[in-house]
């Protein structure tokens, strides 16, 4: 898998999408950094952060992108996608309009992402539950029915985002263990059907075992 000198052992690429407001940018500073901006402006273009996780005994190395939910900044959004293996579809339970436009969301990643990709629906801002406007059970539904997995959250006070982030990443990282055991190449595995080295760049250093960025 890799000498005891390398930091990691995978690399996955996950995308959060979402409407302007839900909480993505505080997702990912609560998981990446442990921190949350009360004032936190609109993300304006692109913008990752990353972190490493020990799934079984592998690392893997989790590189979270941010985007615009906005609509002027949507033009953006078909390199984003690309070499995406995971998508953190979220939504503000405060806000119903939110989540009605989940199945917009759903349909531009899949018109730029490949098939195969895991993807999580996350209900934010459960330290509001007294201003909800989604039931926790129609999203469950929601997302039960489309394939989806589900969590409710709070980047405020932590509550799930640790759950969230290290369940994907792992379901990411058994969808590539089995596809490794199918694989007749044993260096590189990738869930996208694009040449993995047309995309990202942890391939430059050279890890053994890198998911196509």
């Amino acid at each position: 898998m890799g000498s005891a000198e390398e930091d990691y052992n995978f690399v996955f690429k996950v995308v959060l999408i979402g409407e302007s407001g839900v909480g993505k940018t505080n997702l990912l500073s609560r998981f990446t950094r442990n921190e949350f901006n009360h004032d936190s402006r609109t993300t304006i273009g692109v913008e990752f952060s990353t972190r490493t996780i020990l799934v079984g005994d592998a690392a893997v190395k989790a590189q979270i992108w941010d985007t615009a939910g906005l609509e002027r900044y949507r033009a953006i959004t078909s390199a984003y996608y690309r070499g995406a293996v995971g998508a953190l579809v979220v939504f503000d339970i405060t806000k119903h309009q939110t989540y009605d436009v989940v199945d917009r969301w759903l349909k531009e990643l899949y018109d730029h992402a490949e098939a195969s990709i895991v993807v999580m629906l996350v209900g934010n801002k459960t330290d509001l539950a007294q201003s909800r406007e989604v039931p926790m059970e129609e999203a469950k539904m929601f997302a039960d029915n489309n394939g989806l997995l589900f969590v409710e959250t709070s980047a405020l006070d932590s509550t799930n985002v640790e759950e969230a982030f290290e369940t994907i990443l792992k379901e990411i990282f058994y969808k590539v263990q089995k596809q490794k055991q199918r694989s007749s190449q044993s260096n590189t595995v990738s869930l996208a059907s694009e040449n993995p080295a047309s995309t990202a760049p942890a391939q430059a250093e050279r890890r053994p075992c890198c998911v196509a960025l």
